[in-house]
């Protein structure tokens, strides 16, 4: 009976599925990667140099606080997001990089920044 249909023995219809969820999968980490590689081009106007906790001074706490910073067309901080490290510095960096200009752009950019705290 000839249907005029296209069919594949099933296990060449098994390998085309596989390379078309690979393929699919490799396109959504591309479209994912790409807006955080272009959100990195923000460079930073002005920096206010985070005040260091006396407490945390005292017990000689130091490290790297890593921030996801948002920022507006015109350069200014709308968002801070604490992604990792020392509670007792993490609020410090916060409150400077909230103060800090970036140079001006075509919409919203999220810009990862390291803020390192040392004695």
């Amino acid at each position: 009976m000839n249907n005029n249909r296209f069919e594949l023995p099933p296990n060449r219809l098994w390998r085309t599925a596989t390379r078309l969820m690979q393929a699919t999968a490799l396109a959504l980490m591309v479209a994912l990667a790409m807006p955080a590689w272009a959100a990195n081009i923000r460079a930073i106007k002005s920096r206010i140099p985070p005040v260091y906790p006396v407490i945390a001074q005292r017990m000689r706490i130091t490290g790297v606080v890593k921030l996801s910073v948002t920022v507006n067309a015109e350069g200014n901080v709308i968002d801070v997001k604490i992604l990792s490290g020392n509670r007792a510095l993490s609020e410090a960096a916060d409150e400077a990089v909230h103060k800090w200009k970036f140079e001006t752009g075509g919409g919203t950019a999220i810009v990862e920044v390291n803020i390192t705290f040392a004695l």
